[in-house]
């Protein structure tokens, strides 16, 4: 918060305060406290739209339902910061396009999701709608959301759009690290197989709007982009990117161009909280590290992959890469804001999914109030921070929703 509002509130508060009895200059005083993170994030329902916690358990399994040692996310750690609708990803690796079992995979992990609800009754509950989420809050109930990340599952069938939004899915990011059947990825240097999206790719859009599926624009091309806004008749989301603004070159982030036609189409760009995503400085730095790393398993004799290696890697990266921070957040949302305004940004913090490049001051699930105590000191109203939270995002679904209905 400025200074200016900050004196604006003291003299508010002193004026309201002036020929008051003593309780009620203390009721006065009280209705001027400013809330903090903490209590915002209780009173807020929070959605965010991209946590890789299935594949992490799928290869490491925990039990979210308490406190567990390894990972960004568990259900105390939820709690705390005020999680309260995880979308959870249903992670599809590029290597299945080439061998097969995309769609199994991903019915593995439907399952793995739709398991921890079902164990978990009292913690956890499916949710399929913002009214799903809204009606499970009251209960303190975390809500758990899928989104697909990468379409491979789909496969060539159409028909797969309907049967992974019956199994629960309610967005798809067309393609992950490799061009797919679908679209074009930004990660895929080595050829762009479709200029954007494919013939397929066109009907798949199409299809997941008479859905009600959302449009996850996240790890596309920009060419892909472009494709989508040209065919989709809803309002599309990214649901973990960060503005290209502070990593140049870096197409995986969203250029201002990008944004401000993400906005025209009423869509949200949840940002992504890896510090390679928030700044160059970081990016460049776990570049330099990862090169050191090799060349210091190779001095050291150990076995590229072994226990040994592994452990020497995660113990280094962790001590020499230069982290972001809960500012530089803060920094993206800003830089959303002035640009297309505060109808357009929400949060995908990729969870699980970053490894250990999370920046200081959001280290895993129960430290949003960190960054919502970052918004409030610059300036942010509490029906901003709500519309960062979750009512951007609940409102593009509601949108997603309705124009599956007119194409009944």
């Amino acid at each position: 918060m400025t200074f200016v509002k900050k004196l604006f509130s003291v003299i508010l508060a002193t004026t309201i305060a002036v020929g008051c009895t003593s309780s009620e200059k203390e009721a006065a005083e009280a209705g001027q406290a400013a809330s903090t993170g903490s209590e915002l994030a209780q009173k807020f329902i929070i959605v965010d739209g991209h946590v890789d916690l299935p594949y992490r358990l799928k290869s490491h399994w925990e039990d979210v339902s308490q406190r567990t040692d390894e990972g960004d996310f568990d259900y105390e750690r939820a709690k705390k910061g005020g999680l309260d609708a995880p979308f959870m990803s249903i992670y599809i690796p590029a290597r299945y396009q080439e061998t097969g079992g995309a769609k199994a995979v991903a019915d593995s992990l439907i399952d793995l999701v739709n398991g921890l609800a079902e164990d978990h009754p009292e913690k956890f509950a499916i949710a399929t709608s913002p009214q799903d989420i809204k009606e499970q809050f009251k209960k303190e109930l975390i809500s758990l959301p899928m989104g697909m990340e990468n379409g491979a599952p789909i496969g060539t069938e159409l028909s797969n759009v309907k049967y992974f939004y019956d199994r629960g899915i309610r967005y798809i990011t067309l393609a992950h690290s490799r061009d797919n059947e679908i679209s074009d990825s930004s990660y895929d240097m080595s050829e762009d197989r479709h200029d954007g999206l494919s013939d397929f790719g066109h009907k798949v859009v199409q299809e997941m709007n008479n859905q009600g599926i959302m449009v996850d624009v996240s790890h596309i091309t920009d060419e892909a982009f472009y494709d989508v806004m040209e065919t989709t008749e809803a309002p599309v989301v990214a649901t973990h990117s960060s503005c290209r603004h502070f990593t140049p070159g870096f197409e995986r982030n969203m250029s201002d161009s990008l944004i401000s036609r993400l906005a025209e189409n009423g869509g949200v760009i949840m940002i992504n909280f890896g510090s390679t995503f928030l700044d160059s400085a970081s990016s460049n730095s776990s570049e330099k590290v990862r090169a050191e790393i090799e060349q210091k398993i190779q001095e050291k004799g150990l076995e590229p992959g072994s226990k040994e290696a592994e452990a020497f890697s995660s113990t280094y990266f962790e001590e020499n890469l230069q982290y972001s921070s809960v500012q530089k957040v803060a920094d993206h949302i800003d830089h959303v804001v002035d640009l297309v305004g505060i109808d357009h940004v929400g949060l995908g913090s990729d969870y699980d999914g970053v490894g250990n490049t999370l920046p200081v001051g959001l280290k895993d699930a129960s430290q949003y109030p960190n960054l919502l105590d970052e918004l409030l000191d610059r300036g942010y109203s509490e029906e901003d921070i709500q519309k960062i939270c979750s009512g951007n995002i609940f409102r593009v679904w509601e949108e997603v929703n309705q124009v599956a209905q007119s194409m009944d």
